[in-house]
Formats: C-alpha cells, structure tokens, sequence
C-alpha cells in the first residue's frame, strides 16, 4: 500500500460525548494526516516542531505505556522497563525508574540515562538490567526510538519453548520472519556483554523472544514498540491456547509474507495504539504531571 493511500473515509462530524453531556477530547486518531478529500493517509503525523516538544511527546507517550502495561497485567514487581531515545542526547534514553508500579508512573516519575549509565535528570532509581539491555540495543540500532520489554504471562509461557511464533492468524502474521530467539539465558541481565548479545539475536528484525525470560520488541516511535509488545504477548497466549485445543493449520508462507506487509510497519503500529492512548489519557490524565 503507497504511504499515501488513504485507509478509510472519513465518517460524518458528530461530537463526541461523555454520560454527563460534557464533551470529551477528540480522538487521537483525528490528528492523523488526511488527504485533500477528508480520507485518512496512513502515516505519522510530523513531529512537533521543538526537540523540547519532541522530548515532552516521547515522555507522554512513555507514561501511557507503562499504564498500559498496568493494565494488561504485564507488571511483574521489579520486573519490565520501557525506554524512548532522547530527542536531542540520541545517547540518552528515558526509562522508567525501578520499583515505582506501573500504573503509578507519570511524566515526572521518567529518568533520563546516559549510554555509560549515568542518571542525568530524574530522582528514581536505574534498574540495572534496564540499562544493561536497552543501552545495548540504542547502541546497535541507530533507528530504534523505544524498546519494550517485560515478564508477560504468555510471553514468558512461550519464551520457554525455545521456538518462534507461527503464523497462525492475521495479527499473528505482523511478526512473520521478523522476530528471532536469544537462548542464552544466565539469569538476570546486569552485563552489558550479555544486552551486546541480545542485540546481535534481534538483528534488523522488530522483536525477539528471550528464551526461559519473556518478550522484548523495539519501534521507531515509543507506539510502536509497545503496541508491538502488546500484540507479541497477544500472539503468544493465541498460539498457547489454539496448540492446547488441538492441531493448528498455519498461514501458508505467501500469504503470511504478504499480510505481514500489510500490518506489521512502523505506522501501523503508531495506528494501532491511539485508541489506547484515548482511553488512558481520558481515564488517568494524572500521568501527565
């Protein structure tokens, strides 16, 4: 599909409303790009026109994330971190900072670390295993803006299989001959060597399975990657449950290739997550302090 292509027509204008009458904000999905017939162009909007802009539009976005993650169930104590490049410092990466729940997390709770390790703004506390993973992939792939990783429950149940997803459904196809495996595990990641070597197991590609561990998927905007974390563990508990009912007939290869063209971009995954930020940011707009 050209990136120009318009994906749906525009419906009619109506307000939207709450219960009470009051009207709510507009959905994000409405900012997106639009042709000169009303239709959606299926791309990102361009970026706001500040790096401080571009670092407060990260950071939101981040916040969102981890509340997502909340309510998802993908908190597992300490366990799981998010990160988005800096903006300006493309060596630098916000995080999370370790031990503060995820649906707990605002804009101001981030913390901003440098590629030595080094907490350069934030009071939190820097997960180790953070560091020594997401510092490695920032490093390795220059075009990663987020990373996503954490101790889902499906994530980690097919993790330790030791093997790749199927493409046995449409959504499962984003994925196809684009995820690979790191079986080394050793225990927590506290070696920089180690998160060296996760890179080198992700390569090019948009996720890769930790073997005995969980999930981990990267995206050139901090929607991306987590939408993409949120469809792996969703594909995962498909695969688990579908092999549980009995034989599963997979996408054959021509077919699975070409829907993962359809679905499994950058943008689509940007696409993908803005009805998720409509709802947390209209149920718990205390992430934005």
């Amino acid at each position: 599909m050209s990136s120009t292509a318009p994906l749906y027509s525009a419906p009619l204008s109506r307000p939207h409303l709450r219960a009470g009458g009051a009207a709510a904000p507009r959905p994000a999905i409405y900012n997106a790009p639009r042709d000169a017939n009303g239709n959606l162009i299926f791309a990102e909007p361009p970026p706001p026109a500040t790096l401080e802009a571009q670092r407060r539009h990260r950071k939101e976005r981040l916040a969102v994330s981890f509340r997502l993650f909340a309510r998802y169930g993908y908190d597992m104590g300490g366990a799981g971190h998010i990160t988005a490049r800096d903006p300006e410092f493309p060596d630098h990466f916000w995080v999370n900072p370790a031990g503060v729940y995820f649906g707990h997390i605002r804009v101001s709770d981030l913390i901003l670390v440098s590629h030595d390790g080094k907490v350069v703004e934030g009071d939190g506390l820097l997960n180790r295993a953070a560091f020594a993973i997401h510092s490695e992939l920032h490093k390795a792939r220059p075009d990663v803006i987020a990373a996503a990783h954490s101790h889902g429950l499906y994530g980690k149940a097919f993790a330790a299989q030791g093997r790749l997803l199927d493409p046995l459904t449409q959504d499962s196809c984003a994925f196809y001959e684009d995820h690979a495996i790191f079986r080394d595990f050793s225990g927590v990641v506290l070696d920089t060597s180690e998160g060296q070597r996760i890179a080198a197991a992700l390569g090019p590609r948009k996720a890769v399975i930790l073997q005995n561990h969980g999930l981990l998927t990267v995206g050139a905007s901090v929607e991306s990657a987590v939408w993409r974390y949120i469809a792996f563990e969703n594909a995962a508990q498909t695969q688990l449950l579908s092999e549980a009912a009995g034989p599963t007939r997979p996408i054959p290869h021509d077919v699975a290739r070409h829907t993962a063209g359809q679905i499994g971009s950058d943008v689509g995954g940007w696409y993908s997550f803005q009805p998720l930020w409509d709802v947390i940011t209209r149920e718990e707009p205390d992430l934005f302090e």
